[in-house]
């Protein structure tokens, strides 16, 4: 419950503060203060309103004791003070403290690296380890970029605000990185138990609608936007009765959200796809290709391919090759993907990336090849952190091993 809350109540305490390497601290300070009292007083009626109504207080105190706050004291502590613990965010809006949250975090004077791992660390509830695994780098350069940051922060004295426009455009490119990575670790956790971790998709996609509405002439907001509706579309068949995954070929397509598709397909239309898209849109295209298939084998591969072909011309890196490689195998068969895949195998960004070892497995499979795809399996199995995935992993690696045989 902290985990969902957190961000919501760092952002307020950080509104009384103006800190938010501070407001975290007071944030985690709450959190020891419920596991002390709740044990023995019961969980209150409204946990979320108790952290945050908490935390507040907290930073009430702080700014009292610091006598070059007192100003501020008399401006924010009267209307603080005297109010009712504030009621839980309404889960259809975001509010405004959050915005200046992430832009705050999103500021210039950091580095993109340092704006993406500060934000998901504070707006998304991630650990340094998730975070490392989502920019596939080593976890203590994580831990320093947030470390740096929040310094970096305080020192230029960055205020607690959302930009204005013309400097608000600057900054929505780092804006979108964040929110595209808090989306894709709730819908494919990279540790823990559940492959799907749903309050960090409902944050992202709260946030990349709300930014559609503050920007709608941003033409990759609304890529991003179409982007994580048409994934978020496919939450509910993603896993078992049990919380195992279910692969994409078997998923029950009835169970896909429409409603989120038909707000896909309207923000992809607001994106203006052309000659000139950006990645966010093109991804949105590709998820398009699938939310419109009405069966697996009705998938337009070859459309998906050359669109994928697009995005590693504007945007390269080795996962988008990996994931060209899948399409390229479905639509001119399994040797043409794992030509592909081959070219990836030495690359040192994807050496503990356990997708590499899991699509590899997956064409040799294809292929006949059921000893080097169960190697495969395995190897893909010792590298990721997820427990349904690595579930997953091995049963296919002892199906591999068992037709082989």
């Amino acid at each position: 419950m902290f985990r969902i809350e957190s961000p919501r109540i760092i952002a307020g305490v950080a509104r009384i503060v103006r800190d938010v390497g501070i407001a975290e601290e007071l944030a985690q300070d709450a959190l020891v203060a419920a596991l002390e009292q709740w044990p023995g007083a019961g969980v209150p009626e409204k946990p979320g309103a108790w952290l945050m109504a908490t935390a507040k207080h907290r930073a009430i105190d702080l700014v009292r004791r610091k006598e070059t706050y007192a100003r501020k004291l008399a401006e924010v502590g009267r209307t603080l003070e005297d109010v009712p613990p504030p009621e839980p965010a309404d889960p259809d809006g975001i509010d405004d403290d959050l915005l200046r949250l992430i832009f705050t975090a999103c500021h210039p004077v950091l580095s993109t690296p340092a704006r993406v791992a500060l934000t998901l660390r504070l707006l998304g509830g991630l650990t340094t380890e998730e975070i490392a695994r989502a920019f596939l780098v080593p976890e203590a350069t994580v831990a320093q970029r947030i470390v740096r940051a929040k310094r970096s922060l305080a020192r230029a004295g960055v205020p607690f605000e959302v930009p204005a426009a013309a400097e608000r455009a600057e900054r929505v490119a780092s804006v979108l990185e964040v929110i595209y990575l808090v989306f894709n670790e709730g819908y494919s956790a990279t540790a823990g138990d559940d492959l799907v971790r749903p309050a960090l998709c409902e944050d992202a996609l709260r946030l990349a609608r709300v930014l559609a509405g503050l920007m709608p002439d941003e033409a990759e907001v609304h890529g991003l936007a179409a982007l994580v509706e048409f994934q978020a579309s496919r939450i509910p068949a993603r896993t078992g009765p049990k919380g195992e995954p279910v692969l994409l070929a078997d998923q029950n397509r009835t169970r896909w959200s429409r409603l989120l598709i038909g707000r896909g397909i309207e923000s992809l239309a607001r994106s203006g796809l052309g000659p000139q898209a950006g990645p966010y849109a093109l991804q949105a295209a590709i998820a398009a290709c699938h939310a419109r298939a009405v069966r697996y084998e009705d998938t337009d591969w070859a459309a998906i391919a050359v669109l994928y072909g697009h995005l590693a011309t504007i945007a390269p890196s080795p996962v988008v090759e990996l994931n060209r490689a899948v399409a390229v195998s479905m639509a001119e068969g399994p040797r043409a993907g794992l030509a592909v895949v081959d070219r990836l195998v030495n690359e040192p960004a994807l050496a503990a990336y356990h997708l590499l070892p899991s699509v590899r497995g997956d064409l040799l499979e294809r292929l006949g090849r059921g000893a080097e795809a169960r190697a495969e399996f395995e190897r893909a199995a010792s590298l990721t952190r997820n427990a349904r995935e690595r579930d997953l992993l091995l049963a296919r690696a002892e199906a591999s091993g068992e037709r082989d045989a």
